[in-house]
């Protein structure tokens, strides 16, 4: 399940979003959708990082019953890119959930070995969507 907090007029069809959700775990997350401020302010708290980014993940303490994590989505990014590639607002916001979903299952494109590139290109190749962010910079 995906507890929805959408702060933003951004429109969104979530069904696909908890298929692929219910395809890697059983747990639920928490997904806020928000502008590039907000997304900013929270990248400089969290990351002491001052400038906007498309996605954050934050995983939960493994408990009993606690959500496996909240992903936190741009708008604006989720706009620019999605006219810039040339595809839909809803496959971009759908590569940038599973690009968070996977931080939060503990992949980590920065440090590993291409697992999480592979599992991206696996997750693209089945729900049936256009190349993501790392596989755009893999080229």
């Amino acid at each position: 399940m995906i507890d929805i907090e959408n702060k933003t007029d951004l429109e969104i069809d979530f069904s696909k979003l908890e298929t692929i959700l219910k395809s890697l775990t059983k747990k639920e997350i928490e997904l806020i959708i928000t502008d590039n401020d907000d997304i900013q302010t929270i990248n400089k708290e969290y990351r002491d990082k001052d400038y906007p980014t498309d996605v954050l993940s934050f995983p939960y303490e493994e408990m009993p019953f606690s959500p496996l994590g909240s992903i936190i989505i741009s708008k604006n990014f989720v706009e620019e890119k999605s006219k810039e590639l040339g595809h839909s607002i809803q496959d971009e916001f759908t590569l940038l959930f599973i690009h968070g979903l996977l931080h939060i299952l503990g992949y980590d494109h920065e440090v590993d070995n291409g697992e999480m590139r592979e599992m991206e290109e696996k997750l693209i190749k089945k729900f049936s969507l256009p190349a993501s962010l790392i596989v755009r910079t893999q080229g």
